[in-house]
């Protein structure tokens, strides 16, 4: 059985921003346990040059958003980079969720070879779908989320690979 643009986009996008949404309730919580300002994980950074917390996230949705729209041939929505709490990271994802759930199958299907075209770092790239799905928006989201993990698990908050990959729920 062949796997659909759609199951390898939209789906993997949901499911793992529900995870997402789960890492920062974990860590949300533990600074209420351990008595720490929600600010010290939400604008944390594991290097000096990385992005915070906040930000993480925000690139991360961004990611799922845009790559999905590209696909189907939309725009996507934008939203200001303007969160600063655990709620306000909730609302993004919930958003950007929301959004996701507008997308059907068909809306994907076919877009293998449909020719993606966007601009980066004042550089304009072009390439069939799979190409960017696989080895740029995957790879670019990937990197945000586990980005955003990192910074809470490097500081203190108990989270592990159940986390990360169900954000704490049990799977079905």
């Amino acid at each position: 059985m062949a796997i659909s643009m759609y199951d390898a986009s939209v789906a993997v996008f949901l499911a793992r921003l529900k995870a997402l949404a789960g890492v920062l309730n974990a860590a949300e919580q533990n600074a209420v346990e351990r008595k720490i300002d929600p600010e010290v994980f939400l604008f944390a950074r594991l290097a000096p040059d990385m992005f915070p917390l906040t930000r993480q996230v925000q690139i991360a949705t961004d990611h799922a958003k845009g790559a999905s729209s590209r696909l189907a041939g939309r725009d996507a929505p934008r939203f200001e980079d303007d969160e600063q709490t655990f709620d306000d990271l909730h609302a993004r994802i919930g958003r950007t969720t929301d959004y996701l759930a507008t997308f059907t199958a068909q809306d994907i299907a076919g877009s293998e070879e449909k020719t993606v075209e966007l601009r980066l770092g004042g550089r304009q790239l072009s390439m069939p779908g799979l190409q960017y799905l696989l080895h740029f928006a995957m790879p670019n989201f990937y990197f945000h989320v586990t980005t955003a993990y990192d910074i809470l698990r490097h500081n203190g908050v108990p989270l592990g690979k159940v986390t990360f990959i169900s954000g704490g729920q049990q799977q079905a």
